[in-house]
């Protein structure tokens, strides 16, 4: 299994980062605890949250787990701020993020955060404040590399030129919602800036919430999971097409859908890693499979044509 670098920062890891959405909301701590034990057992290492994944619980499980297990060496942390975490409590200020880190600290029990990301644009606050806020967290050592998600090309383009003008650390990587059916929020510009300038790029919703496991096909299907009333959107000529094409790939392949749809996404330009969660062993077992999956061109070329 061949490890990726996070854009040219010395973060090395499989090409899989376990989504930590699930902890503290349909998985609990102790079911969180095997998953992750898989997960590390299996060489993987590097675990995504956010502060505001459970109003910090999924933070506090990632924590708990580390400390029980004696294993933060072996584990690269991701985290996010800027969502709302309570009134008051949000956006990337330097103000903020100075009270945001410690308390993503506390919880994980730890010393540093291996990747800190901007979970969305602030629009009020300028660019300059939070490069230079991020600038002194790496200094102090609290945080390894920064990274931004849900950014687009400009303002990409903007942050590299400041960081590059004022000699501040800048964003590594990008985490955009990217898989076969939402494509238009990463492929165009931002692909193309993320290629030319090696950031690193973590897609999220790399299953569409589940429609790509092939779980949903009817919409007497969206009572099977707390994710079926989102499986609407997907449910359509466009989302019939791409599972008619990875049903193909299936039979060809002899792999599940999940793991067709992780597949395609690492044969992506500039993608590293997706981000997927399992609720199970088994399901994790799945997603292992897809990282390690390589599909041929012809196979590729026919999922990139059903999504368009």
């Amino acid at each position: 299994m061949t490890r990726r670098r996070l854009g040219r920062s010395d973060l090395m890891f499989e090409p899989l980062v376990f989504g930590g959405n699930v902890f503290g909301w349909t998985l609990d701590e102790s079911a969180a605890f095997a998953v992750l034990d898989a997960f590390l057992d299996a060489g993987f290492t590097a675990i995504d949250t956010a502060d505001v994944y459970g109003k910090g619980k999924s933070e506090i499980i990632v924590g708990n787990w580390m400390k029980a297990r004696g294993n933060r060496d072996r584990v690269l942390v991701f985290t996010k701020l800027g969502s709302e975490m309570a009134p008051g409590e949000k956006g990337l200020s330097a103000r903020y993020m100075v009270e945001a880190v410690e308390k993503s600290l506390r919880r994980l029990a730890t010393d540093r955060i291996d990747l800190y990301q901007s979970h969305r644009p602030d629009p009020e606050t300028p660019q300059d404040e939070t490069l230079e806020a991020y600038d002194r967290l790496v200094k102090a050592g609290k945080v390894r590399f920064i990274g931004a998600s849900n950014f687009s090309a400009g303002q990409h383009a903007e942050a590299a030129r400041i960081s590059a003008a004022r000699h501040l650390v800048r964003y590594e990587s990008e985490q955009p919602e990217y898989n076969l059916y939402v494509r238009d929020r990463f492929e165009g510009p931002l692909q193309n800036f993320c290629v030319e300038h090696e950031i690193g790029v973590i897609p999220y919703f790399s299953l569409a919430a589940g429609f790509l496991t092939g779980k949903y096909r009817s919409e007497a299907d969206f009572g099977k999971s707390p994710r079926g009333a989102r499986m609407g959107r997907y449910l359509d000529a466009k989302g019939t097409a791409i599972l008619a094409a990875m049903d193909q790939v299936s039979q060809e392949t002899g792999a599940s859908l999940a793991e067709i749809a992780l597949a395609w996404l690492n044969a992506q330009p500039g993608v590293t890693a997706p981000i997927a969660s399992a609720t199970s062993v088994a399901q994790l077992q799945s997603l292992i499979k897809g990282a390690r999956l390589e599909l041929s061109k012809p196979q590729l070329d026919a999922l990139t044509a059903a999504g368009k």
